[in-house]
């Protein structure tokens, strides 16, 4: 059980340290869905432990634009620092009782970007290829494609802002994320990595497309159901802190 005290103070910035990457994260899409508990469980390495809304746990797809990726002492490089994002997630309580994110995937189409997420971050990134656009009418549409799979199409849309993010509520339990974790895959040891940037300001969203075929790629059974939530955020500027070892 994590108290409601845990989850803001990771809300905080990190205090003695410094960040070693910068990242915008812009126009995100939130789509998740309830999943029995004890099917993600059954998918989580030793040390992390599924965590649960009203007795609920949840997977989420989430596709967004990565803009200005940059170490603390680069400057983005063009070609390189700028390019889409997907995502499949769920939410884990480790065994001191920190809330945060494990990724079953995340693609992308940038090949060194991949490399260097997978090398140094232990993280499960996919290369795909990606196309990425925003319309004068800001609608936002996004395509993924594995080799040998068919594309994933997300086009979407904010609506009306909603209520700011309260502690105890949904909305704050599926976004307001500030660990990662992640297993190293020579040793095994599980890794976390926190991050900071300033609470999401969400809408509501109008979908013309989305894909759930992030599910079976991922050895999920495809939902039947359309998203039991879905919100959308323009975004925010991303600091980000050195991976470590959980202790």
């Amino acid at each position: 059980m994590v108290s409601d005290q845990q989850r803001l103070q990771l809300t905080c910035r990190p205090k003695n340290r410094t960040a070693v990457m910068f990242q915008r994260w812009r126009s995100l899409l939130f789509l998740h869905w309830s999943v029995n508990p004890r099917k993600i469980q059954a998918t989580l390495p030793s040390g992390l432990f599924v965590d649960t809304f009203e007795d609920r746990a949840y997977l989420g797809i989430v596709p967004f634009l990565m803009e200005g990726v940059r170490p603390r002492f680069c400057p983005p490089v063009t070609g390189l620092s700028n390019f889409p994002e997907l995502n499949l997630r769920t939410y884990v309580i480790d065994a001191h009782g920190n809330p945060g994110v494990w990724f079953y995937s995340l693609d992308a189409n940038q090949w060194l970007a991949v490399k260097i997420a997978q090398k140094l971050f232990s993280l499960p990134y996919v290369y795909s290829s990606m196309n990425a656009d925003t319309t004068q009418d800001l609608w936002t549409r996004i395509e993924s494609t594995r080799k040998g799979q068919p594309k994933q199409i997300f086009h979407y849309k904010k609506l009306e802002p909603l209520k700011k993010s309260s502690i105890g509520s949904l909305q704050f339990f599926l976004a307001e994320r500030y660990l990662l974790f992640a297993q190293c895959r020579r040793s095994r040891k599980l890794l976390t990595g926190r991050i900071f940037h300033d609470p999401y300001l969400l809408h509501g969203v109008e979908l013309k497309s989305y894909s759930k075929d992030l599910f079976h790629l991922n050895g999920f059974d495809i939902p039947q159901s359309e998203p039991e939530h879905a919100m959308m955020s323009p975004g925010v500027d991303v600091q980000i802190f050195n991976i470590q070892t959980v202790p």
